[in-house]
Order: structure tokens, then sequence, then C-alpha cells
């Protein structure tokens, strides 16, 4: 995914009423981002560390700057815009990068499905088959590599896990996939020390048949993309 324009840079002031983040310039002034994601944003909210911002040529926006990534350690980049985990999915997925969802010939988004009427993120169909792709968002990490999701209690993401069991035992495939926008995360796992009903709620949907996966993205001012598998550990 190429940004339209190169990202500029700024110093985080500080994040509030979830949306709104203040960055300084390097001439100390001080302006104010979107802040594209509705989670705690746990370890990727650090005063003081370099950010990257789009802009905007919507003249109807009230905020044209995007907060975008963050550097929390030397050269360690995450992208905290949750909004583009569907592009870079969707994008990884037609150049063959995410090679367990390859063969199929339609890819629909936002497509409604299952009794607590959810929309699935990505529904993958041939002749012949179809697969359910629910994609997250992964962006809180440890300095040993270690990386989690959720980094806030989801019962929406409980309820997707659901779903996606229910649509295996109505004969399809179902997919959860880690979106990792983050550089030093070496392998995934549930929070089951922020949310551990999800921890159960997911074990319990792999031995239901739901596969899980997780790719990284290399991240930079110029772009972001898909590249590598990653793995997942469970309880």
């Amino acid at each position: 995914m190429q940004f339209e324009q190169p990202l500029q840079s700024a110093i985080l002031v500080k994040r509030y009423k979830r949306f709104f983040a203040d960055a300084q310039l390097a001439d100390g002034s001080i302006i104010t981002l979107h802040c594209p994601n509705t989670g705690s944003m746990q370890g990727c909210n650090l005063p003081e560390k370099r950010v990257w911002y789009s802009t905007s040529s919507n003249q109807n926006r009230k905020l044209p700057y995007t907060w975008e990534i963050i550097e929390v350690a030397p050269q360690v980049l995450v992208g905290v815009n949750t909004h583009r985990a569907n592009h870079l999915v969707q994008e990884a997925i037609e150049q063959g990068v995410i090679a367990q969802l390859q063969g199929y010939q339609a890819l629909r988004r936002e497509v409604a499905y299952g009794d607590e009427k959810s929309r699935i993120d990505f529904l993958l169909e041939s002749a012949d088959k179809s697969c359910f792709v629910e994609v997250k968002n992964v962006t809180l990490g440890e300095a040993n590599g270690q990386g989690y999701f959720p980094d806030a209690v989801t019962t929406r993401g409980q309820k997707h896990l659901r779903e996606l069991a229910q649509v295996v035992q109505q004969g399809a495939r179902a997919v959860l996939l880690f979106c990792v926008q983050h550089s030093g995360i070496e392998r995934v796992a549930p929070a089951a020390h922020i949310d551990p009903d999800y921890a159960v709620a997911l074990q319990q949907a792999m031995e239901q048949g739901v596969e899980v996966f997780a790719y990284k993205a290399v991240l930079s001012p110029e772009n972001i993309s898909l590249q590598q598998e990653i793995p997942v550990h469970t309880l």
C-alpha cells in the first residue's frame, strides 16, 4: 500500500478523547491529528516519540491530518491506523502473499452473515467453496518480540469468534487473520492477561475448526505492506 504522498513526521505530545492526538512540528508549532484507533493503544501511545501522519486534500474534513505510524523504540515502527488493516490484507491476498487464501475466484467485503448479525471483513468464493476471513489489527508488542491481541477487553471480538465457528459448522471455511503492523513483533498470542475470555474463546474456535494465521507488515513513511507469516501461539 503506497501512500499518495510520503508521510510527514512530528513528535507526539498526547492522545486524548480517543480520536485526537496533538503533535509538535520541527518549528515548535502544535497540530492536532485524527487518531483512527478505538483501542487502548497500549505500548504505542507514548509521548515524545516520533510519529508520522498523512494529509488529506478533502476540504470538508475538520482534521486534515491522520496519525499513521509511531516509532516506539529505535527503528521499531507501529502502524496505528486500524483502517489500513483490511486494505493491507486485500492487497496481500490479491498479490499472492497470503498463501493460505489463494485459489478463490471472487472477493467481497463487509458481507452480512451469522446469527449475531456480524459483517465479515472478506468473503472469498469459488464455484465449489467459500472462505470467511475476519481481520484483526495487532499493535501490542513486547521488547522480546511477543505480540498480543487484543490490547483491551473485546466482547465484539468474542462474538466474531463465535460467528466464525458457526461458519465451520455449516460447512464453509473460516479464518481469523492477524494483521501485524508492528516491526518488532515476531509471534502473536491471545492477550490472556488483558482479556482471558477472548483467549479461551480463541482456543475454542480453533478446536472447532477456525484457522488462525498472522502476517507481519513492513512499514515506512512511503508504504506499508504485509510480507511475512509469523507464528501464532495459543493456550
